[in-house]
């Protein structure tokens, strides 16, 4: 019998202005900046669709992160535009 896994999460890729931005912040700011990350790559369609675009724009309150993103047809996928922490 195999093990029951949590759910499936989508590969999470992280665009040149993306990674610009994450080289700027400290370690605080990047540990709070992947739970936000992996909640995403867990449930693509958190936070709120951009109005006529494919972009998805997610902030945590809690840990004062924001990030932009688009998920694939398939939604195996998920390309990080923009981060804020």
């Amino acid at each position: 019998m195999s093990p029951d896994h949590g759910p499936r999460r989508s590969r999470v890729i992280t665009v040149e202005p993306a990674l610009t931005q994450l080289s700027k912040l400290t370690a605080s700011e990047t540990h709070r900046l992947d739970r936000a990350i992996v909640a995403i790559s867990v449930n693509p369609e958190l936070g709120h669709q951009v109005p006529g675009t494919l972009l998805r724009d997610y902030t945590d309150e809690f840990d004062g992160v924001r990030v932009i993103y688009f998920v694939t047809a398939l939604q195996t996928i998920t390309i990080v535009a923009y981060v804020e922490a």
